[in-house]
């Protein structure tokens, strides 16, 4: 559980990575179309609106790193649980996909993160 919770943490912080990329890079390329199942006339007046959400995803990525390269279990609750939450409210008002794609990898990871805390809290 000690190499497998940051693992997953690390694996949800590159799905955020990717996230950013598709959001603020080829939004409005041929991959960014078909991923999101745009025409390029809605991409286009929506780019600055996926540019920004890419930026958040890009935090969230920042954070999730630093919590595990620091060794900080709160950052990493505090950035995960964003993640969760985020993921809820896209299946709710977007696409029940981001339910799967977002929310279910960050809470595993979560779930694994919670049980390595507890794991090294018991044998201290």
């Amino acid at each position: 559980m000690k190499i497998l919770a940051p693992v997953a943490v690390l694996i949800v912080a590159a799905l955020h990575l990717g996230f950013m990329l598709l959001e603020m890079v080829l939004w409005q390329q041929p991959a960014g179309l078909s991923v999101f199942g745009m025409t390029a006339e809605e991409a286009a007046s929506t780019a600055v609106l996926a540019a920004n959400q890419g930026l958040y995803n890009a935090f969230l990525a920042a954070g999730l790193t630093w919590g595990v390269l620091a060794h900080k279990r709160d950052v990493v609750t505090f950035f995960l649980l964003f993640v969760v939450i985020a993921g809820i409210y896209g299946a709710v008002t977007a696409s029940t996909a981001i339910l799967f794609v977002q929310a279910l990898p960050g809470g595993v990871a979560l779930l694994l993160h919670w049980l390595a805390a507890r794991q090294a809290h018991t044998s201290d």
